[in-house]
């Protein structure tokens, strides 16, 4: 996953969470891991295998759990003491892909209230799409797999094009393949990174705290417009309830 950030991401306004309703939307974009889906037990196991392989004993996934969002630049330095300037970090980090893709799909599934939250979507004419980090090698065969996400209309992953979030190229593609003008799209995602992208990318953005946030995180700087604890309370925010 690219860590590149763009000058203008690093310039956004901070304001403080609002829990409040939102302008109208015509489009609806969600970030998949800790947003829409749960897939710690899997990326857990495959950190977890790793330290088997070299005699450790595994981690409990709560030691991993807040970490998820950051995916492998977050779960190995908890696993196995790497962080990104480890020279060894880029080998672990490709046996940590390889390890997952083999399990994946297995124990992921969608957080509870998901597949009603995209079902009122669906019902309101509202297009829905998702933009992840997550390259689509990992991204494709989940949504696939995933029957709740089935009516997707746009699926940007991690490699879809040159750009990864925090830049907003991501994002402005999905509302392009959608055919929906980005201020009229609303992003929702648990990372500062889908913040400062729907920002920058002129959406209104909806800071989802029921998902993989670290305990370093101050989610009341993150620039949200608004917050939710559960992925149902979004109907509330979209007026679809």
């Amino acid at each position: 996953m690219s860590t590149t950030c763009w000058p203008c991401v690093n310039h956004f306004e901070v304001s403080p969470l609002v829990n409040d309703t939102l302008r109208p939307v015509k489009a609806v974009l969600f970030d998949l891991d800790g947003t829409l889906i749960d897939s710690a037990t899997e990326l857990a196991h495959a950190v977890n295998h790793m330290r088997a392989a070299r005699a450790l004993p595994p981690l409990p996934l709560e030691a991993y759990r807040p970490f998820v969002g950051r995916g492998a630049r977050g779960l190995l330095p908890i696993g196995l003491n790497v962080g990104e300037s480890h020279p060894e970090f880029a080998v672990l980090r490709e046996e940590f892909f390889d390890t997952y893709e083999k399990c994946i799909g297995a124990a992921t599934l969608p957080f509870d209230g998901v597949a009603l939250l995209l079902q009122k979507i669906s019902l309101a004419a509202l297009p829905w799409g998702i933009v992840t980090n997550k390259v689509e090698r990992f991204a494709v065969p989940i949504v696939q797999k995933t029957t709740a996400l089935a009516q997707c209309g746009a699926l940007i992953g991690g490699d879809t094009i040159a750009y990864s979030k925090p830049r907003p190229e991501p994002l402005l593609e999905a509302a392009a393949r959608l055919g929906i003008d980005p201020r009229d799209c609303v992003y929702v995602g648990d990372d500062l990174r889908d913040m400062q992208a729907g920002q920058t990318a002129g959406m209104q953005t909806v800071a989802a705290l029921y998902g993989y946030i670290a305990p370093d995180e101050d989610t009341r700087t993150w620039p949200a417009t608004a917050s939710i604890e559960t992925p149902l309370q979004l109907t509330q925010l979209l007026r679809i309830d």
